[in-house]
């Protein structure tokens, strides 16, 4: 896998969410490429936002019913796909369909004034978690969103590199309900892996991450979940703790059901345990999959647009 187009993420950050949205600010248009579960859920958060909205729902491979759906929420449907896309002119477009597919759709759009925000595991972009490196949104046009998984772990990892002298190595298991994993997500499982893997390298400095993905049939459903184990030195025990408090507080500005459920540290091992449930739309709450990667690229693509508004009033 090449990842020299990957602009790393940036360790020390600012840590701002910027979640408050202005009011007077126009909306920018927005398309979405995918009408499965992630690509609906983003049309509904698009709508809810009073900085972006949705104009257009495009795919290839999607059923007649579920682009039904997206005309109900109010957006243009099309079974063209990224050509769709490049004719309707939007501002923002988000990729919620397959890593195969997203690097053609970069290529359709690069030379376009265009935000690209890409939630698929290409590892095309530029890798962002909105407490972590958000700045970069208001910069780069190629927004990678790396996995629900590394949304779910990066804030945690990134309260434990800022508060020790090293981490060696990391291992992270997510537990994902099978209800809440489309076609595209089963197929993308070892970009998925590799993606996320690679991030928590570039973000903690660590010589090894090794990551699992867990999809559960069971019933109930089981609500979304990554445990995460890190091997540190020099941890700042009672630092880190507020810190990850903090980390979590600040995801919940975009994702209330986010929660790092368990934390320790016993002998150079850090072990967390985060849990991500849906608190709001049509989702199910065991989808905490698709709320916190949704709920991340709606945050980034808002601080663009209100970066956009003041760099047009500048």
């Amino acid at each position: 896998m090449s990842h020299s187009a990957i602009a790393p993420i940036a360790p020390h950050a600012s840590h701002d969410a910027t979640t408050t949205r202005a009011t007077a600010a126009p909306r920018l248009k927005a398309a979405v490429i995918g009408a499965g579960m992630l690509g609906l859920d983003l049309a509904e958060r698009l709508n809810a936002s009073t900085l972006l909205s949705c104009e257009l729902v495009a795919s290839r491979q999607s059923s007649a019913s579920a682009l039904r759906r997206a005309a109900q929420l109010g957006c243009d449907v099309s079974t063209e796909g990224i050509t769709a896309v490049v004719r309707a002119g939007v501002d923002v477009v988000f990729d919620a369909s397959s890593a195969e597919a997203h690097p053609a759709h970069w290529a359709a759009l690069a030379s376009a004034d265009v935000l690209l925000v890409d939630l698929t595991p290409s590892s095309g972009g530029s890798m962002l978690t909105p407490t972590v490196n958000a700045v970069r949104a208001e910069s780069d046009r190629h927004l990678s969103l790396v996995s629900c998984g590394g949304q779910a772990v990066l804030p945690v990892l990134d309260a434990v590199t800022r508060n020790s002298t090293r981490v060696e190595d990391v291992e992270v298991v997510t537990t994902v309900a099978s209800a809440s994993v489309g076609p595209a997500t089963r197929d993308n499982l070892d970009e998925y892996l590799a993606t996320t893997g690679y991030a928590v390298q570039r973000l903690t400095g660590a010589t090894r991450a090794k990551v699992m993905a867990t999809i559960s049939p069971a019933l109930p459903a089981p609500a979304f979940r990554a445990q995460i184990t890190a091997r540190a030195y020099g941890i700042q025990t009672r630092a880190l703790g507020d810190a990850v408090e903090a980390a979590a507080a600040a995801v919940r500005q975009y994702a209330p059901g986010y929660q790092v459920s368990a934390l320790s540290v016993a002998d150079g091992l850090v072990r967390a345990t985060v849990t991500v449930t849906a608190r709001g739309g049509r989702l199910p709450s065991y989808a905490g999959n698709v709320e916190i990667i949704n709920a991340a690229a709606v945050t980034l693509a808002e601080r663009y647009a209100r970066s956009r508004e003041v760099g047009h009033r500048g």
